[in-house]
C-alpha cells in the first residue's frame, strides 16, 4: 500500500507484507577469494512493516522503516551441494538456525535527481543505518550504507558520465551477522560479470562509472561501463589490491522517469554474464 501520491508530496510512506521463497540460493563462502563454485540453500522470508519519507525541503529526505522479518534456511534446491555439506558455522555463521529480526531504518539522504529510476543529471548523497533484533537474542546487529551517485551531463545531455560509489560495514566486530545477511557483491546492479551474491563478508566496497550515449533521448540509452569491489572480514582489509572488476556495454529502455528494461553484457575474471533488469543500475 502507498501513500495517494508516492515520492511527490512533503511525506510519504508504503506498508508491505509478504512472503519470499527462494528455492536455489548460491553461497560461495567468505572473502573476495571466496571459491568460484558454489553452493545452495533454500531460504523462506516472511516480512511485514512500513516505511515513511519525508521531505525537510524538495531535495533533502528524512526516512524510517519498521519491519518483522522470519528467515528459514534449508537444504537448496538443484544439482550444487547443499551449503552444511561444504560449511560450518564458522565459515557460514548461523548455519542451521532460523532467526527473526525487528529490522529498523534510518536514513538521510540529499537527492537532487529528477527520479531515482532514470536520470541524466544530478546527485544522490545518503547515509542509512539498519539495526537487526534478533527475538533470541544471538544474532542482532547493525550496518551503515553509504551510497554517492553523480550524474555529469555533456553537450546539453547527449552524453552523460555517471559514477557510483557505495560502502556497506557491520557495526561491532564481536556480532554475528548471519551468512544470508552479509553484505555482497555480484549481481545486475554491483559487479556485473559475477552471478547474484558471488562475495560476502562483513563490509563491501563498490565504485561503478557508466559513459552513456543517447540514441533516442525518449526511449533509449546505450553506454559502455566498469565495475570494481571487494568484500573483507575488516574495514582496514577494503583496500584497492583486492578487488574484481568487470567491463561491459549496455542498452536501456526508458520513459523520462523509470527504467523499465536493461539490458548488460559483461565481462569479467569468471567469464561473460548477460544481464536483463527492470530497473536503473544505478
Amino acid at each position: 500500500l502507498h501513500s495517494p501520491r508516492p515520492l511527490t508530496g512533503r511525506l510519504d510512506y508504503t506498508i508491505s507484507a509478504g512472503h519470499r521463497d527462494a528455492t536455489q540460493v548460491a553461497y560461495h563462502g567468505l572473502g573476495i577469494d571466496s571459491r568460484e563454485s558454489e553452493t545452495r540453500y533454500r531460504m523462506r522470508q516472511g516480512y511485514a512493516g512500513a516505511d515513511a519519507w519525508f521531505r525537510l525541503i524538495p531535495w533533502v529526505i528524512v526516512r524510517g522503516g519498521l519491519r518483522y522479518e522470519d528467515f528459514t534456511v534449508s537444504d537448496g534446491q538443484g544439482e550444487a551441494p547443499d551449503v552444511d555439506d561444504i560449511f560450518t558455522p564458522d565459515t557460514a555463521p548461523g548455519l542451521g538456525d532460523n532467526p527473526s529480526f525487528l529490522h529498523t531504518t534510518w536514513s538521510v539522504a540529499v537527492d537532487t535527481r529528477p527520479s531515482p529510476e532514470y536520470a541524466r543529471r544530478g546527485r544522490l548523497v545518503e547515509v542509512a543505518l539498519h539495526r537487526y533484533d534478533d527475538q533470541a537474542n544471538v544474532y542482532g546487529f547493525q550496518r551503515i550504507d553509504t551510497e554517492v551517485i553523480q550524474h555529469i551531463p555533456i553537450v546539453r545531455e547527449n552524453w552523460v558520465v555517471s559514477l557510483r560509489g557505495r560502502l556497506q560495514s557491520t557495526l561491532g566486530d564481536s556480532d554475528v551477522v548471519p551468512f544470508f545477511l552479509l553484505p555482497s557483491l555480484g549481481s545486475g546492479s554491483t559487479l556485473r560479470a559475477y552471478t547474484s551474491w558471488r562475495f560476502r563478508d562483513r563490509h563491501a566496497a563498490l565504485f561503478s562509472a557508466e559513459w552513456r550515449w543517447l540514441p533516442n533521448r525518449m526511449a533509449m540509452d546505450a553506454a559502455i561501463f566498469f565495475d570494481t569491489g571487494t568484500v573483507a572480514d575488516r574495514f582496514a582489509a577494503l583496500t584497492t589490491h583486492r578487488m574484481r572488476s568487470d567491463v561491459g556495454f549496455g542498452v536501456r529502455f526508458h520513459s523520462p522517469v523509470a527504467t523499465p528494461l536493461r539490458i548488460d553484457l559483461a565481462y569479467g575474471r569468471e567469464g561473460l554474464k548477460l544481464n536483463f533488469a527492470a530497473s536503473a543500475a544505478f
